[in-house]
């Protein structure tokens, strides 16, 4: 069985900086694509970044130059450093893992993703 659990959340001042993990149990994070995504109260859930299984990164604008997806397949972890947080980057903050080459997209864009974390909860303060 497929699981993930998110760690690193907290709350920061603006400009702040933190580190979520995701560490993935049940199966290797090599055959899976894999993302950050986050939903802040009254908002649909967004992405964030992703990592597919072919090392290729994507970023959503908000986030370009300040956050940096990367994952340590030995650790079967997922991470997410966030830089120069800013009070909009408030959210709960989910680890996704997908299965399919033809469905990754949909996941991406729609956060439509065979898997979740629980999320972590981040908070920056102005």
């Amino acid at each position: 069985q497929v699981q993930l659990a998110e760690s690193g959340g907290g709350s920061v001042q603006t400009g702040g900086s933190l580190r979520l993990s995701c560490v993935a149990f049940g199966y290797s994070m090599d055959f899976y694509d894999m993302g950050w995504f986050r939903q802040a109260p009254g908002k649909e859930r967004e992405g964030v970044a992703t990592f597919a299984t072919d090392g290729s990164t994507t970023y959503a604008d908000s986030v370009e130059g300040r956050f940096t997806i990367s994952k340590d397949n030995a650790k079967n972890t997922l991470y997410l450093q966030m830089n120069s947080l800013k009070p909009e980057d408030t959210a709960m903050y989910y680890c996704a893992a997908h299965f399919g080459t033809s469905t990754w997209r949909i996941c991406r864009e729609n956060a439509v993703c065979d898997y979740w974390g629980q999320g972590t909860q981040v908070i920056v303060s102005s």
